[in-house]
This record gives structure tokens, C-alpha cells and sequence, in this order.
């Protein structure tokens, strides 16, 4: 057994003892911010393919000195005793310092750090390569497998978000097969959505994040992520693929509108109000799986034993873990 805690082990440690660790973990998120005394001090997410916690480091300490020059995406080894603030856990951190890959696979962890998705990148993808065959419009299949053609080996590997939603290593993937399998589910329902536009808008919705983020151990947004966003990039993406594959201009505005509303509301940051059939369908399936995989995600993540997950501010709440007594 290894020396170093996961983020499971951590959290299954007597919550009531501040037991000392030791862990080697990804820096996912990084942010300075000032204490009511005015001095500075970081907050930082570390965490494995088990999950997730956050902590602080003040201004004056070693662990603020240590991380204050490293990138978010890094892998940290670091020491430091259990701890819980508001029932949340937040351990005291004593010693950091960054290691590269090549350490963390002599330390038999680097294995442990990327989280990816229970079904393999395999079986997802073939389950996307099937559903851009099964598209029966000849122009609209080759619009989608165009764009896929191109991008295919990013939309494999890529998260489908920085913290809220399937947001670790193939989550697009995974995101994105599960709205088409929920899709033909209900498309027997709604027989007015078209289901060639509706399976292709479910398959590119998402496509601008292959631009908008970066990052191997951890996903930040880029520079055209920030200035442009993922809508406009997937709706850019989008039409030069429509305009190579001759889609007429009907189809294609109606592909466009999907990936500019799919977001469901402005605020969220959709560019438009979804106004079609198929894009009103096409959203309220994204905000389906999204909610959903924020609740198979903390159901599969959180230690045993536990009755409630942690706060999920996606959800606004958190998740009752116990099954259902049926008897």
C-alpha cells in the first residue's frame, strides 16, 4: 500500500482526529485572494481520479511560498493533518512542492490522479461513430463527421468543463454519448424534432471546448476560450464544416441555432433563446445529463458511509447518497 493518501482515503480518516498525511495530487484550480487583515493567501483545489477538495495557504507560510509559482495542471507532493471547516473538508496543509510525472510513476500514484469516466474511451467513441453513421441526411452526416475528421482525437480526451459537469479526462465524450442515448430515448415522444438534426446538434453542441480549453492534468480556460467562448467557436466550427459539405442553408442555420441556444438561458450563456424544435429538445437534454452526471459523479466519488455528498453549487444542494428503501 502506498505512503500516499488519495483523496478517498483522506476523507475516510475520523473526521474528529487531525491525522497527519502525506498525498501526491493534481493542482486543479489556483486563486489568490486576501484575508480580512489585507494579507494574501491561496486557495487551491487538489485532487485525484477519486475527487476533490479545497484548501488554504497563507501568506506567510511555506506552502504559500511553494505554490505561488506553480501552474495549475501540476503534480504537488504535499504533507499536512486533517482538518473540517462547516462540515466541509479542508485540511491544514504543512509542505508542498511540485514533481514531475516521471516521480509520481516511481511513487506507483501517477495512475491515480487522472479521473475518467466508468465506460472506456473506447466504448464511447464507438457509440459516436455509430450515431454520425445512423444520420440519414447525406449533407448533415458530413458535416458532422467533417468537423469529427479533424477534432475526433481532442473530443476523445477533452473534459467537458472546468468544475461543474463531467469535468475530468474524456468527459465530452462521455457527456456527449449520454445525450444521444437519452435522445433516442424520448425522440419516440416528440415525433415534431427531427431526429438527424437533433442526434447532429447533440454531437456538435459541445464542440467549441475543444478550443476553449486547455490543459493535460487539469483544464483552464485559453485565450480565445475567454475572449470568444465555446458557443461562438462551435457555432464557427460548425458552419465552415456546413459550407465544405454543400448542407443547404436551412439545415445549416437550423445546426447553428442548436449549438447557440443549447445553453438554455442567456445568463447561462447561451447566445439566443432555443426557438426550434430540435433546439429546445437539444437543451433541455444538455441540462439533463449535465445535472445528472454532477449526481453520478459525487455518487461514485464520495467515501462509504457517508448520507450526504458535499455542497455541488451546480445543483445548489447537496445529494442525498443512500439508495431508496424498498422493502
Amino acid at each position: 500500500m502506498s505512503e500516499f493518501k488519495t483523496v478517498q482515503e483522506l476523507k475516510q480518516l475520523d473526521p474528529a482526529i487531525a491525522a497527519p498525511f502525506r498525498s501526491i495530487l493534481i493542482l486543479r484550480r489556483k486563486t489568490v485572494k486576501t484575508a480580512k487583515n489585507g494579507n494574501p493567501f491561496l486557495s487551491v483545489e487538489l485532487g485525484d481520479s477519486g475527487g476533490s477538495f479545497t484548501a488554504n495557504a497563507f501568506g506567510d507560510s511555506a506552502v504559500f511560498a511553494a505554490l505561488e509559482s506553480v501552474a495549475e495542471g501540476a503534480i504537488i507532493r504535499l504533507a499536512g493533518k486533517t482538518e473540517y471547516y462547516q462540515d466541509r473538508f479542508s485540511p491544514r496543509l504543512q509542505a508542498a512542492e511540485e514533481v514531475d510525472a516521471a516521480e509520481a510513476e516511481a511513487e506507483g500514484v501517477l495512475h491515480q490522479l487522472v479521473e475518467v469516466p466508468p465506460e472506456s474511451e473506447g466504448e464511447l467513441w464507438a457509440h459516436i461513430e455509430e450515431a454520425i453513421a445512423a444520420i440519414e441526411h447525406a449533407q448533415l452526416r458530413e458535416t458532422v463527421q467533417r468537423v469529427m475528421d479533424e477534432m475526433g482525437a481532442e473530443f476523445r480526451t477533452s473534459t467537458a468543463a472546468i468544475s461543474m459537469h463531467h469535468a475530468y479526462r474524456h468527459g465530452l465524450l462521455e457527456h456527449t454519448t449520454h445525450m444521444v442515448r437519452a435522445a433516442r430515448a424520448l425522440l419516440p415522444l416528440y415525433p415534431q424534432v427531427d431526429a438527424d438534426l437533433a442526434i447532429a446538434g447533440i454531437l456538435l453542441h459541445d464542440i467549441g471546448k475543444l478550443e476553449e480549453y486547455q490543459g493535460d492534468f487539469a483544464a483552464k480556460v485559453s485565450r480565445i476560450g475567454t475572449l470568444q467562448g465555446h458557443v461562438v467557436l462551435g457555432f464557427r466550427t460548425a458552419r465552415k464544416a456546413a459550407i465544405q459539405s454543400k448542407l443547404n442553408a436551412d439545415l445549416t442555420e437550423r445546426l447553428e441555432h442548436i449549438i447557440l441556444s443549447h445553453q438554455g438561458e442567456k445568463e447561462w450563456g447561451a447566445a439566443a433563446m432555443a426557438a426550434t424544435p430540435e433546439a429546445v429538445f437539444v437543451s433541455m437534454i444538455d441540462n439533463l445529463d449535465a445535472k445528472m452526471g454532477m449526481v453520478q459523479r459525487v455518487l461514485r466519488n464520495t467515501p462509504e458511509g457517508e448520507e450526504f455528498s458535499e455542497y455541488l453549487a451546480g445543483l445548489q444542494t447537496r445529494v442525498l447518497l443512500t439508495p431508496p428503501d424498498k422493502r
